[in-house]
């Protein structure tokens, strides 16, 4: 009796070691897919605000450009 005893125990431990092995691993894919995720979030909002501050900057080049224009034909209102 004894034998079954602590075979049945041994049986339920390396059952219960098995089963938290692949919920660890599937924790790890999940929490690996949620990184590739937010990575790729993290880059579209990069390359937006680098296409805003670009166009805004162009802008910028545009406006100024016109000033110096306006200066130099001397249709400043300045």
């Amino acid at each position: 009796m004894k034998k079954v005893f602590l075979s049945f125990a041994a049986l339920a431990l390396v059952a219960s070691v098995y089963s938290c092995r692949e919920t660890n691993e599937e924790k790890a894919e999940d929490n690996m897919e949620q990184m590739a995720d937010d990575m790729e979030d993290a880059a579209e909002d990069t390359g937006d605000a680098m296409e805003n501050a670009a166009e805004e900057t162009g802008e910028a080049m545009d406006n100024a450009a016109d000033e110096v224009e306006d200066e130099m034909e001397g249709n400043d209102d300045m």
